[in-house]
């Protein structure tokens, strides 16, 4: 199982489409932010990670993401598993909670089973 995207997003609809293929519609992508109030700041980013099962995989995987600023961790990790039919493509949501006390860029650190990782940048602007 591989990630194809990982994004921070507000909001997503899955719907269907014409001969029956899925759609997801994603809407509010972004890569900064500001705090919601002054630092310290509490921050719930919406994390989609969009992944692609191989036929030939059992479809059963974990997924692992970790959060980062300035190559040192925030000790703020989230494990789930990941259920995708073979041959098909699905998505995770990550929710974390991230306490920051100042100005920074954060990253998410995706990782399926271990596996190679892909970054996602998010930066933490002023109120």
């Amino acid at each position: 199982m591989e990630i194809i995207a990982a994004l921070f997003l507000e909001h997503f609809e899955m719907r269907q489409a014409e001969g029956g293929s899925a759609r997801l519609d994603l809407s509010g992508v972004y890569f900064s932010t500001t705090a919601p109030s002054e630092f310290p700041a509490t921050l719930q980013p919406h994390l989609m990670v969009l992944v692609q099962c191989p036929a030939e995989h059992k479809g059963l995987a974990a997924l692992e993401v970790t959060f980062h600023s300035g190559g040192e961790s925030l000790d703020i990790r989230n494990v789930q598993p990941i259920n995708v039919e073979p041959g098909k493509f699905g998505y995770n949501l990550v929710q974390a909670t991230l306490e920051v006390s100042e100005a920074m860029t954060v990253e998410a650190h995706c990782r399926i089973d271990g596996g190679p990782v892909t970054k996602v940048p998010l930066t933490i602007l002023p109120a």
